[in-house]
């Protein structure tokens, strides 16, 4: 009797997922995103922040898209405070997710601030990929605690490796961050307009870039998203628009066809 309700507890509700299922679902997608930590390591080392501050920055921002929006425009010679208010904007998306982890989660109030700094894109795909709550917590929490560790390890030897090696542009190295950043963004793309918005971004950004300072190009690629989304909300108002015209128009025809039946039948 007991093995079989040690059996029931390790099972999800949905027809057998063990909990070591899970866990090795999460431990792929940690171990895979937490290796390009060198990409961040070395960029941030091309972009002149020191070791202290590079590790500082995966220790306590911990968002892949925002560390490397940061270093990259910092390495473009941008403003700080540019730079800084460009990776704010990409990190503000987290708390959307940490919004709906919440109610998954439905962890303790103690514990809620320390969860909140694994509240990024791949603790919560994993997470929202789970049947059960049991399997959500785990999801999370074993994607966030690898990625967390290998993330910062290999900042660490990322940033060492760039100091051995000296200048990072002659090995060709300061493209690292954005072909990562590119690597993870390519994948989410799965809608027209997801893809109308990344390509508006990338137009807005590169085509400003020679007449803007460094960093506000990265702002400015922000406004593709209202800008494609008012576009689809108008294409659509304009679609139901035509398709009431049409609807009533329908409707009349029919109602002319029947006033012509009742003529022919009255003569």
């Amino acid at each position: 009797m007991a093995e079989q309700t040690a059996l029931a507890d390790i099972r999800s509700d949905d027809g057998g997922k063990t909990d070591a299922a899970v866990v090795r679902d999460a431990l792929a997608v940690g171990v895979a995103v937490g290796l390009s930590g060198f990409a961040f390591g070395v960029t941030s080392a091309g972009s002149g922040l020191t070791l202290l501050q590079t590790c500082a920055l995966s220790l306590l921002v911990f968002t892949g898209a925002s560390q490397f929006a940061l270093v990259g425009a910092l390495a473009a010679g941008g403003n700080p405070l540019t730079a800084a208010a460009g990776a704010f904007f990409l990190g503000v998306r987290n708390a959307f997710y940490g919004l709906r982890l919440s109610q998954l989660l439905a962890l303790p109030r103690a514990v809620r601030p320390f969860a909140a700094q694994w509240v990024i894109d791949e603790t919560t795909a994993v997470a929202l990929a789970q049947p059960t709550r049991r399997a959500t917590r785990i999801g999370f929490a074993v994607t966030g605690l690898s990625l967390y560790i290998l993330w910062n390890l290999t900042t660490l030897l990322g940033q060492l490796g760039a100091q051995a090696i000296g200048d990072t542009a002659a090995w060709g190295l300061d493209a690292a961050g954005p072909a990562v950043f590119l690597a993870l963004l390519a994948p989410m793309l799965k809608t027209t307009t997801e893809r109308a918005v990344a390509g508006l971004a990338v137009l807005l950004g590169l085509g400003l870039l020679p007449v803007l300072p460094a960093g506000v190009p990265v702002l400015a690629a922000a406004l593709a998203a209202p800008a494609v989304l008012c576009l689809e909300g108008r294409r659509r108002g304009t679609s139901h628009g035509h398709a009431r015209v049409d609807s009533a128009s329908d409707a009349e025809g029919s109602d002319a066809d029947g006033s012509d039946a009742e003529g022919e039948e009255a003569r």
